[in-house]
């Protein structure tokens, strides 16, 4: 059975995080992608995790968004790799670029340029900022977009001040809003048969992802505040606490998980106390109720409670390392993490966050080497063995 994009081709020319995840996606989903680099290669194949792979030019969280990729390398300010470009862009469905705006326009290789070429391709421009407005030149990275978004500023407690979340979360959602809005270019030209400009600011697309606390905002005129681990439904139920050995993060918001706590948790005589009758109370009384439930899940350590309480119908989890998720049998029942054969042994990788009936998202080759596929990609598209050695002695590729 084929996959959802089986026979799409994309050019990429995309660096860092956003971009490759966002093309990435459409990779694990069938797509050809044709991953365009520099010749010194991207600076994020060699972050400083690990020594052994920087050296190899594959760091762990580079090969992560980058498998089912083959890799050019072309030296873009030459004129014969600008001419790769666009025999490469002709018969090209998608191109996704995340240089800052004007950048592609001035190598000639711009949207205006190439859907010239071809009046069917859509061509994705990923940028902090978009391609218009007065801050359209500025640099967008994930850490300040984070800050700017709103996303630090109702991250983190009051009594320690703003706090980035652990990830550059910025950087995926943006990826992953570019991945929707180039599928949704790609359906919508099955009926029009048009190409398009899609153009995706990672600041839009993280305000996006607030859309909830933007609306309380501009509808209700509700500021947001840091909460630390309080849930948005601020029921004093829903935090983290402190068990025996580490910490728990109970998710009770409703009525009847509250009365399923409780119960569980052996502390029926608070169902007569006025000061925690309903969530209004029991706001009131939070630091109270805090410490009650605290002195009976100090009782156990915190993995011990986790099946406890689910069972008894109070939703919880204590704190999963990422070594220690990956291997939970409900992570492994469902077969998340593929393994894939490369020349350093198997290594293991995320697929998609979601599974189809048939045709389902795959990770079936191992990210490039810098510059591996630059020779075959040259002769598929007609050059000859010493066309392709002139290119290299003049350092195109």
């Amino acid at each position: 059975m084929s996959r959802p994009f089986h026979g799409v081709k994309i050019l990429d020319f995309t660096q860092v995080l956003a971009g490759p995840y966002a093309t990435f996606q459409l990779g694990l989903l069938g797509a050809d992608i044709i991953k365009v680099e520099r010749r010194q290669g991207e600076d994020a194949r060699r972050t400083p995790l690990s020594r052994a792979w920087a050296e190899r030019g594959l760091a762990s969280g580079w090969q992560a968004i980058n498998g089912n990729k083959r890799s050019l390398t072309l030296d873009l300010q030459k004129p014969e790799a600008q001419a790769i470009i666009r025999k490469l862009a002709a018969a090209a469905d998608v191109v996704v670029e995340n240089f800052r705006p004007g950048v592609m326009d001035r190598l000639g290789l711009g949207y205006d340029a190439l859907s010239t070429l071809n009046p069917t391709l859509i061509y994705c421009a990923i940028s902090g900022f978009g391609q218009t407005g007065p801050d359209r030149e500025e640099a967008g990275y994930d850490g300040k977009i984070q800050a700017m978004s709103g996303i630090m500023s109702i991250t983190g407690d009051p009594a320690t001040g703003p706090m980035r979340a652990g990830f550059a979360v910025c950087d995926v959602l943006t990826g992953m809003t570019a991945a929707f809005a180039i599928s949704s270019a790609l359906y919508q030209r099955t009926h029009t048969q048009r190409g398009q400009f899609v153009d995706v600011s990672m600041l839009e697309a993280s305000l996006a992802f607030l859309s909830g606390p933007v609306a309380d905002w501009t509808v209700a005129g509700h500021k947001q505040y840091q909460s630390g681990n309080q849930a948005v439904s601020r029921r004093p139920t829903a935090n983290l606490f402190k068990a025996q050995d580490s910490h728990i993060l109970l998710a009770v918001n409703s009525e009847k998980q509250y009365q399923c706590l409780m119960t569980a948790l052996g502390l029926h005589a608070t169902f007569d106390d006025p000061r925690f009758k309903d969530w209004f109370t029991r706001l009131e009384h939070e630091a109270t109720l805090r410490a009650l439930i605290e002195d009976q899940l100090a009782l156990r350590p915190a993995k011990d409670w986790e099946p406890i309480l689910n069972a008894a119908g109070a939703p919880v989890a204590s704190i999963w390392r990422i070594e220690d998720i990956i291997e939970h049998p409900q992570i492994q029942a469902r077969n998340v993490l593929q393994t894939v054969e490369t020349a350093h042994g198997p290594l293991r990788f995320m697929g998609s966050g979601f599974h189809l009936a048939h045709g389902g998202g795959t990770y079936d080759t191992a990210a490039p080497l810098l510059g591996q596929h630059t020779t075959a990609i040259l002769a598929e598209l007609g050059f000859s063995d010493a066309e392709i050695s002139s290119l290299q002695s003049s350092d195109v590729i």
